[in-house]
């Protein structure tokens, strides 16, 4: 039998807390929300298996209501950070240990800020904003034709858009791990048009295709020579929008690479014009297929959809790689690396299907930080697979919990199309998983699911 989960409070179901809400629900947590919109509260009615409370968060007798000094967690991410910051002072009167506020502004971030968020009692402080556009500077910072996610020290996935000359286009899995035996990685997720595909052996990679292999850090630069994943060092980068992501990205990195950027209010291009001192600032509509040319869209190597509009996000992407297409006798050299920009959450595959490369939600990123601050212990991280629906976690096996019972193998048809195990780490060293490996009490795994199956995969390393 699993342990106990914990009672949380979430204040705001927008955005964040509708998403923490539902994850959290869904793995057991008992999950109370308070929300001043009902019509947030009827959204959430028949989604979430939670109690709903339609209530001000800054009122004192609906703390007492919820029971606030039994919860173990108050996530307070109302898009008022005066209420949030005020609800983590209140939580911590009440006798909440853990307390996590969204908080747009960056000075709390900063070393010397007047009042620290320790000052504020709050545990965690999380910026969606702020988090979408590091992401996006740390992408473009690698000069890589391939995206990089993290997972451990040692262990990383790469991303890559397989090309028509790619060598892994039109293989099954089991061809091209009989070629590259011994090459030290997985590939584990697969995203094509609208669907995730967590792949078997006989599973093809086909043309256009986003790949997500696992690999050891030191084995990356030969396994990208293998399979012939290209690097770019060249990065020209057209950003589209002037709001807060958008601006923010510009600043990280206009001091390593040229930068442009388009925005369509002239009063707004006009001030960051003075305030981006060395991005290049035009006034045009993002929208427009002769704006882009204009911007310069067939010298870029990157572009960068993070207007207001979701639907010029995901459009602005097909529009560039159709004008790059219709001009690839002007010498246009290699495919447009695209980032896009998605606050709707049932947009991200769409967007993903639609071409582009690295698909980002701040609402995602945000509440995957969160994810892993409560899931710490056995879950020692999580992160999602951007561009498709689906997580890579590293976890650490119980003693007698289901995954140490049975080698890999014997447990495909559990796991087969929605998880599989890529990697281990025992007596410190990582090892990439296969059909016979058999994971021991105390191993740390990486596990890749759909997202929807990240608490069924936690359950197989639960005692």
């Amino acid at each position: 039998m699993g342990k106990k989960k914990e009672s949380i409070l979430i204040l705001g179901l927008g955005g964040i807390g509708f998403y923490l809400a539902r994850w959290l629900s869904h793995e057991g947590y008992a999950i109370t929300a308070i929300e001043a919109d009902r019509a947030l509260i009827g959204h959430a009615d028949g989604q979430i298996d939670a109690r709903l409370i339609h209530a001000d968060a800054m009122s004192f007798a609906c703390w007492k209501r919820v029971k606030a000094d039994r919860m173990d967690y108050v996530i307070a991410v109302t898009d008022n950070d005066a209420v949030n910051i005020t609800a983590c002072l209140i939580a911590d009167k009440c006798g909440v240990r853990r307390k996590i506020a969204r908080v747009r502004s960056l000075e709390l971030w900063s070393r010397d800020a007047l009042l620290s968020p320790d000052d504020l009692k709050i545990n965690l402080v999380i910026r969606p904003g702020e988090m979408c556009a590091q992401e996006i500077a740390r992408q473009l910072d690698m000069r890589a034709g391939s995206a990089e996610i993290d997972i451990d020290e040692d262990m990383k996935v790469v991303a890559t858009r397989i090309t028509s000359d790619s060598n892994l286009a039109d293989r099954s899995l089991k061809e091209i791990a009989e070629q590259y035996d011994g090459a030290n990685y997985r590939i584990v997720a697969i995203s094509r048009d609208v669907d995730t595909i967590i792949p078997g052996g006989d599973d093809r990679v086909l043309y256009d295709d986003l790949v997500f292999i696992l690999t050891h850090r030191k084995h990356q630069p030969r396994l990208m020579n293998l399979l012939g994943i290209r690097k770019s060092l060249r990065h020209r980068v057209l950003i589209l929008g002037g709001g807060m992501i958008a601006t923010r990205v510009a600043e990280l990195l206009q001091g390593s690479m040229p930068v442009r950027l388009v925005e369509s209010d002239e009063a707004v291009a006009e001030e960051l014009s003075h305030r981006l001192s060395k991005t290049q600032v035009l006034h045009g509509d993002a929208s427009e297929g002769n704006t882009l040319l204009q911007a310069g869209l067939l010298d870029m190597d990157t572009l960068i959809s993070a207007t207001g509009d979701n639907e010029t996000n995901i459009m602005a992407g097909v529009m560039a790689r159709h004008l790059r297409k219709c001009k690839r006798g002007t010498g246009v050299g290699e495919r447009l690396k695209t980032i896009a920009l998605v606050k709707k959450e049932e947009y991200l595959p769409l967007a993903s299907g639609m071409g582009a490369d690295i698909v980002l939600n701040p609402k995602v990123l945000a509440g995957n930080a969160i994810l892993k601050y409560i899931r710490r212990g056995k879950v020692l991280s999580v992160a999602h697979l951007h561009g498709c629906e689906a997580e890579v976690v590293e976890l650490v096996a119980d003693p007698g919990s289901p995954i140490t019972r049975k080698p890999l193998w014997e447990l495909g048809g559990q796991m087969k199309g929605r998880m599989l195990i890529g990697g281990f780490c025992r007596d410190e060293k990582w090892e990439i998983a296969v059909g016979g490996t058999r994971i021991e009490a105390g191993d740390k795994v990486i596990g890749i699911c759909l997202s929807r199956d990240l608490p069924e995969l936690e359950r197989l390393f639960d005692r």
